[in-house]
């Protein structure tokens, strides 16, 4: 690659950078030094981006001295802490405007929920006016088990375990003096009780 090319001419930066002025420093800020003040030091709480500048010797003995929380209450410490948390921004709780007014479930409008067409409304009022919930339904498994203890949809794992643990006593051979007539009944119990454990109903 020949580096003398033509081509290499339109990209080449001519000339040197321009040179940085050099910022003098200031006397140090300490009263009765005549050192320069080459180091900066924050002035303090609420005078942030303001600096002091202060030479080697002045600078070290202001860092030793320095505490931004001097003056503030245990209150305003605390106060303080949390905001930090978040920044020291403003936040507002999600999903609120406020001044709005909407709705509850129990029909009340101090919900900032809008909902002008009222179905929302609706639905709460009718939620309001219905009887006690239904029994929660199962697979057709799940009530084939159930119908196999003698229970219905609404058995609880309580009633489930209790009704099993009766049929077991009562079927078993051991209980009916060695009679198996009733085995097979049995064994349906069991496989019942087994199906409706793994379905986390008993």
């Amino acid at each position: 690659m020949d580096l003398n090319s033509p081509l290499f001419d339109r990209i080449r930066v001519k000339g040197k950078p321009p040179e940085q002025p050099v910022v003098r420093a200031n006397g140090c800020d300490h009263p009765g030094c005549a050192l320069a003040g080459e180091f900066r030091a924050p002035k303090g709480r609420n005078r942030e981006g303001q600096y002091f500048c202060f030479c080697l010797e002045h600078v070290r003995a202001y860092n030793q001295s320095y505490n931004y929380f001097n003056g503030m209450t245990d209150d305003d410490l605390a106060a303080y802490q949390k905001e930090a948390i978040i920044g020291h921004r403003p936040t507002w709780t999600m999903g609120v405007k406020r001044g709005e007014k909407g709705y509850r479930e129990d029909g009340s409008d101090s919900e900032p929920f809008i909902d002008p067409l009222g179905p929302m409304r609706a639905r709460a009022r009718a939620k309001a006016g219905r009887a006690a919930p239904s029994p929660p339904r199962h697979g057709v498994a799940s009530a084939k088990a159930l119908d196999t203890l003698g229970l219905d949809a609404s058995a609880d794992p309580a009633a489930i375990r209790a009704r099993y643990k009766e049929l077991v006593k009562r079927l078993h051979p051991d209980a009916n003096g060695g009679d198996r007539s009733r085995e097979e009944k049995l064994r349906e119990i069991i496989q019942a009780y087994k199906h409706l454990r793994t379905a986390r109903l008993a």
